[in-house]
């Protein structure tokens, strides 16, 4: 966390180790790095639910936060202590939820959870590492916060949508959402967070134009500067590999025009679809409700099928898969779901689901 305060300034009446003041009602603990304290026993004036903050550790009461608040001069040694008086205790911190408090020193914010333990944040203390994907999603995506819940916590996100296209979802809209150029300007416009993988996230624009078309779709985005590329239509390939499926049923929310091109990508890798089914949707993808996708893939299934697969990124399915899966004894593979899949694999991570079939055969194969 940063306090704007140099490491060398020091404090009033106060040598720079570690130290604790308390009052009636309150501990506050000083020092530059409360991970290495010198001196006393660190924990002797602290209460439970104490949270060290840098140097600072505040005790909550049942009824309110009392603190002796330091204000940092940025440019130099911190003045005499000023009294402030109680603050009430949000209900939330009686109950151990997280509640939001100032930081004296910075007028910075930190989640507190007034628990029986010390959270301990070092004054020296790097911020925590992440490492980012990038996606290109088409203009009217809406399930956004699905594909986070493949990420783990150090995994951020950057999204970004293609322009618009006036018409409904048939193979025209694919075709549109496939271009080249948009593609790549998209991409460009992902790179400077420095994603270490770039995803096209939507099935039909990758498998319009067939495997070649694809194959078009994932050197734009390595063409526009992308260290590594996957498209979902790709990424199902990939995944089906690492299942050993060479047979599935498939589901889709497309007219039969849009679903006939999808089963020609696939017969292109020589994966044979055994049942098909589109539910025939023009637009408002998203609005699928969960029944509807578990009855259309109930209805699908065949004995012969190795495994399913739920078209579009607009379908939501992270909630369903792992109980589809269990009650069709198979893997069940979804548009989103293989898109994190394969962008997460690029970078040498694992998607959060260890319950689904994919996520958790291709963990232990890498294990």
């Amino acid at each position: 966390m940063r306090t704007d305060r140099p490491a060398s300034a020091s404090l009033s009446g106060m040598d720079q180790g570690e130290r604790v003041m308390t009052t009636n009602s309150a501990s506050i603990r000083f020092g530059a790095d409360t991970n290495t304290p010198p001196g006393a026993d660190r924990h002797a004036a602290e209460a439970p639910g104490a949270v060290r903050v840098g140097a600072a550790a505040l005790v909550p009461d049942s009824t309110a936060w009392h603190a002796d608040e330091f204000v940092a001069d940025p440019g130099g040694p911190l003045p005499s202590a000023t009294p402030v008086g109680p603050v009430p205790v949000p209900d939330a911190a009686r109950s151990g939820s997280a509640v939001p408090m100032e930081v004296p020193a910075a007028d910075e914010r930190v989640s507190v959870t007034a628990k029986d333990n010390v959270i301990e944040i070092s004054a020296f203390a790097q911020p925590p590492g992440q490492s980012g994907i990038g996606l290109v999603a088409p203009f009217d995506f809406a399930l956004d916060r699905e594909l986070w819940r493949w990420a783990p916590d150090d995994v951020s996100l950057y999204l970004t949508r293609l322009p618009y296209v006036p018409v409904p979802v048939t193979v025209d809209m694919a075709a549109a959402l496939s271009d080249g150029d948009k593609v790549r300007r998209a991409t460009q416009d992902l790179l400077a967070p420095e994603p270490l993988v770039v995803g096209y996230a939507c099935a039909s624009g990758s498998f319009v134009d067939g495997a070649a078309g694809e194959k078009r779709l994932h050197a734009s985005i390595l063409d526009a500067g992308a260290p590594a590329a996957v498209t979902t239509s790709g990424a199902l390939i990939r995944a089906l590999e690492a299942l050993d499926a060479r047979r599935i049923a498939v589901v889709t929310p497309y007219v039969d025009s849009v679903t006939d091109r999808l089963l020609g990508f696939l017969g292109e890798h020589g994966i044979e679809t055994v049942s098909s089914v589109g539910l025939g949707l023009l637009n408002h993808i998203w609005k699928v409700t969960y029944s509807e996708v578990v009855e259309a893939v109930r209805d699908v299934d065949r004995p012969d099928a190795e495994a399913v697969f739920i078209s579009c990124t607009n379908v939501l399915t992270y909630d369903i898969i792992a109980p589809l899966e269990r009650m069709l004894g198979k893997p069940v593979l979804a548009a989103n779901q293989v898109t994190m899949w394969a962008a997460l694999q690029a970078i040498g991570r694992s998607a959060v689901a260890d319950d689904q079939w994919l996520v958790s055969a291709t963990s232990r194969t890498a294990a």
